[in-house]
């Protein structure tokens, strides 16, 4: 657990910051992106202070806010573990079994970063890596490649002892470097995005249906999208993560939303100042 992200970790929502900034379009943000992890670097180039992933988990009262800046620093501490530690290459597959939970976010980023294909759900015995979360390790142990486990707790915490075949996560990526260069460039027209059952995607197409859902659900840089959806498709990771990062905007995302009664939502919805429902 870092210090920055331990000083945006609370129950109660931050008041927005003051000031004007100019207008800024989706164009603007995101015109000669072509892969997600560009997407999130036209992001810190735009405004590194916002917050981008606002993450909530109804089971534990759990909050925790993420700006660009940050968000991005753990992007890159994750992609430093997957080329370096984890020695994935670009075209790996990498079978990942979490849920819609801030640090799944830092993984399909990282995954971009890298080259390497995310499989959401996909089989782990097929895949070259894994990760998984707590309820997912016995899944996950069919692979045969490099296994890393996530305890998904408050503040990003570690197992207590580690999985008996993996690397836990909160231990490998603290000492990752801050700043990530792919050894081999990424290919925006490779492979980059695959959902159990549903084909793949590349680099390219990501970023262009990502544009797309964005221009039709009218999301702008001001954006605020709350999303209880499970990132298991195509409809939950652009919803939830996506779409609002293609337009500039954010995302306040909510694991367990089923647990929280509809007027605690509705005074969500007004703290943290949302402006569309991922649906």
């Amino acid at each position: 657990m870092t210090d920055n992200l331990r000083e945006r970790c609370t129950r109660f929502p931050r008041p927005a910051p003051s000031g004007s900034r100019p207008a800024r379009t989706l164009a603007r943000v995101n015109a000669t992106d072509r892969t997600p992890a560009d997407l999130l670097r036209s992001a810190l180039a735009a405004d590194p202070a916002r917050p981008l992933v606002t993450f909530y988990d109804d089971a534990t009262g759990e909050r925790v806010e993420l700006s660009v800046a940050t968000f991005a620093n753990w992007v890159a501490k994750t992609a430093n573990l997957l080329q370096g530690d984890l020695g994935a290459e670009p075209g790996d597959r990498l079978a990942l079994l979490l849920p819609a939970h801030w640090q799944s976010a830092v993984w399909l980023l990282a995954c971009s970063s890298t080259g390497v294909v995310a499989d959401v759900g996909g089989d782990p015995a097929a895949a070259d890596l894994v990760v998984s979360g707590p309820d997912t390790l016995e899944q996950a142990r069919a692979c045969r490649g490099e296994r890393v486990a996530l305890s998904l707790r408050p503040l990003g915490v570690r197992f207590p002892a580690p999985p008996d075949g993996f690397s836990d996560y909160a231990v490998e990526v603290p000492g990752q470097g801050d700043r990530f260069a792919p050894i081999v460039p990424v290919d925006p027209d490779a492979p980059a995005l695959a959902f159990a059952g549903e084909g793949e995607l590349t680099a390219v197409q990501v970023v262009e249906r990502a544009r797309a859902d964005a221009v039709t659900r009218e999301y702008t840089p001001v954006s605020r999208v709350l999303s209880g959806l499970p990132y298991r498709d195509w409809n939950g990771l652009s919803g939830g993560l996506l779409a609002p990062l293609a337009a500039g905007g954010s995302v306040v995302l909510c694991r367990h939303l089923d647990r929280l009664p509809a007027e605690a939502l509705e005074l969500r919805r007004e703290s943290e100042r949302v402006t569309a429902t991922a649906g």
